[in-house]
């Protein structure tokens, strides 16, 4: 009996093999890694592309109007502490807005927080690691809330959110009195903005977490290898891994250089609230994308009623992000208090809330759910530090200002309705 498979099914088998997971098996150089990038571009899975050349045109465009000031070394201090409150009140927000939920409070929270911290130290003469506990536990109380509200009672986040941002105001009002501030001078937490930590100890940091992002991204990279699956071209991996490497090393070495005014002092080194900038990236980082919790957080943030029939508790899911976005907005409170060394009764206040939001956005997180990463909090902040910051060396009057960063965000929503729109045409 013949075996011999008829010339059109043979086409068939062959082109039913190209279509499963085959595919995930092929050899990946630099010209289909190349082209595979460029085919998400256009079918709107920008990612991190808008912020970063954000960054880029930002740093040529202030350079260009203020050489002198803009790249000066104090500047670029400066600049890592301004960012830093933004940025980590950003992060907490990524984890809400991956559920197409919105936290308008959460900067209020962050001055509660900051003023309960301040009350402790100051009235109440607590140590510090008792006062920074108690903050961020009054944070994951008021996320439980929150979360609780939304998921149980089904209350609209934005419902929920915007009557804790009257009323949490209405607390720190309480706590501090009409028009008052409360001074922050514990060394600890005045050390978080306003102290450098030793140069070789930034040094060292800084090789260590070049050194560890490079070792896990060519461990994965081999694992991949060796299992014949789809990865991306060893040359790739190098380049991103030497990209980063610079960037951990070139800041360090600007960050350690003397940029006090008076030679007879020394000013260098990197503040210590960069480092616990970093942890926060690294521990966000590996909740979403290495834990069964952070799958689940896509899965519900992408389709909540497949997630749920997938046997996901949505419910839980939540609230627990409303924790998290809470509990990091009492630390970005803490921080802000570091820099400022005291909390007023507007602290959170104003555009906090707006400026992270924006950050969190523009980094490529997406409005409407699913889609984000933790880095993503880490380079909208830089951009809306820079903007702010860059504006101001120019003396930019104030109403140019608003206009100006509402553009911005005006811009990257845009982008993200228009991303999603090419999404949805391409299937994905």
């Amino acid at each position: 009996m013949s075996t011999d498979i008829p010339e059109g099914r043979e086409a068939a088998v062959m082109k039913l093999a190209d279509s499963d997971f085959a595919g995930d098996r092929r050899e990946h150089d630099m010209r289909s890694a190349a082209l595979d990038y460029l085919n998400k571009i256009k079918a709107g899975e920008l990612g991190a592309l808008p912020a970063i050349l954000g960054l880029i045109s930002l740093v040529v465009l202030f350079t260009a109007l203020k050489p002198d000031t803009f790249l000066s070394k104090a500047n670029l201090a400066n600049l890592s502490t301004q960012a830093m409150p933004i940025t980590i009140l950003a992060m907490g927000l990524v984890f809400v807005l991956l559920l197409g939920e919105i936290d308008l409070s959460a900067g209020v929270a962050s001055g509660l927080c900051a003023a309960v911290l301040a009350k402790l130290i100051t009235d109440a003469g607590q140590p510090w690691y008792v006062a920074v506990i108690s903050g961020v536990a009054i944070g994951i109380v008021i996320g439980t809330a929150i979360g609780w509200l939304v998921s149980v009672l089904r209350i609209p986040s934005f419902v929920v959110t915007l009557a804790f941002f009257l009323g949490l105001q209405g607390i720190t009002l309480r706590l501090i009195g009409e028009g008052g501030t409360v001074p922050v001078r514990d060394d600890v937490i005045v050390a978080l903005s306003n102290t450098n930590m030793p140069i070789w100890l930034g040094w060292l940091l800084a090789a260590l977490c070049a050194a560890g992002y490079g070792a896990t991204q060519l461990l994965r990279w081999r694992r991949q290898h060796v299992r014949n699956l789809h990865s991306r071209p060893l040359q790739f991996v190098l380049a991103q891994c030497a990209v980063v490497a610079t960037a951990l090393l070139g800041s360090t070495y600007v960050l350690s250089q003397d940029r006090a005014v008076s030679p007879l002092i020394f000013l260098g080194g990197i503040p210590w609230g960069v480092p616990l900038v970093g942890v926060l990236l690294i521990v966000c980082t590996f909740v979403l994308g290495r834990t069964a919790y952070g799958r689940h957080i896509y899965a519900v943030g992408g389709n909540a009623e497949a997630a749920r029939r997938a046997g996901i508790n949505v419910t839980r899911i939540r609230i627990s992000v409303f924790m998290i976005g809470s509990g990091l907005a009492a630390i970005s409170g803490i921080v802000a208090a570091s820099r400022l060394n005291s909390v007023a009764t507007d602290a959170g206040g104003g555009n906090t809330l707006l400026y992270a939001v924006g950050a969190a956005v523009i980094g490529g997180t997406s409005l409407f759910g699913g889609r984000g990463k933790a880095r993503d909090a880490v380079l909208g902040g830089l951009v809306i530090a820079i903007i702010e910051n860059g504006l101001g060396l120019l003396g930019t009057k104030a109403y140019l200002s608003f206009l100006i960063t509402g553009l911005v965000l005006l811009l990257a929503a845009s982008m993200d309705a228009l991303a999603r729109r090419r999404r949805s045409a391409a299937g994905r």
